[in-house]
């Protein structure tokens, strides 16, 4: 069973960092893995993916702010988040496309509150 568990959400005041990590488990490969992210009445939007030879790729509302890095050792995802911003408030969720079967797997998500 392929799994993807997210751990390090939480509550930041503006200007706070916080890490997510996301950890994926199963007989699979995890080839792009990557962060969305999903704010109360709106669609699910990608905040940031790494390949495993490390390209990313980042949304422009967080370039600069955001790093993403993994272990493909591991299959661990993280996303260190800096200088936040209450707009940054969002469930986020962990994603990677996974092989040889060819589908995406998602984790459950979890909770980052920006606010003071």
């Amino acid at each position: 069973q392929v799994q993807l568990v997210e751990s390090g959400g939480g509550l930041v005041q503006p200007g706070g960092s916080l890490r997510l990590s996301c950890a994926g488990s199963g007989s699979v490969i995890f080839s792009v893995m990557g962060w969305y992210r999903q704010a109360p009445g709106k669609e699910r939007d990608l905040v940031a993916t790494i390949t495993r030879g490390g390209r990313t790729n980042y949304a422009d509302s967080v370039k600069g702010r955001f790093t993403i890095s993994r272990n493909s050792a591991k299959n661990t995802v993280d996303l260190q988040m800096n200088s936040l911003k209450p707009e940054d408030t969002a469930v986020y969720y962990c994603n990677a496309h996974t092989l040889p079967y060819d589908y995406d797997k998602w984790g459950q998500g979890i909770q980052v509150t920006v606010s003071s």
